[in-house]
């Protein structure tokens, strides 16, 4: 089994800055992908930032250009750096991670969530 445990969230201000991180632990083998989605209050969860096999990236049009996502593939970690922060960035934000166990088996995991805020 795959577990995921996140950190970073908390209460910023507006056109603050807030890190997260998630890292994976357990029989991997492999990951192929890994990123961050959201949720806010009454709204559907949407993907934030990921990467994809062969190293490509994706981020939500609401984000290009304010988060970063990066990782470290020797900690099986991935970061989320989010710059000049809004409103409407509060959420919940949830790690996953989809690879291959040790046993060959492919697995999807995620995270507990962590909650960011952003408010005066």
């Amino acid at each position: 089994q795959v577990q995921l445990v996140e950190s970073g969230g908390g209460l910023v201000q507006p056109v603050g800055s807030l890190r997260l991180s998630c890292t994976a632990s357990g029989s991997i083998f492999s990951i192929y992908a890994m990123g961050w989605y959201r949720q806010a209050p009454g709204k559907e969860r949407e993907l934030v930032a990921g990467f994809t096999s062969g190293d490509s990236t994706n981020y939500a049009d609401s984000v290009k250009g304010r988060f970063t996502i990066s990782r470290d593939n020797a900690k099986n970690t991935v970061f989320l750096q989010m710059n000049s922060l809004k409103a409407e960035d509060t959420a919940v934000y949830y790690c996953y991670a989809h690879g291959t166990v040790r046993a060959g088996t492919s697995f999807s995991s995620w995270g507990q969530g962590t909650q960011v805020t952003v408010s005066l």
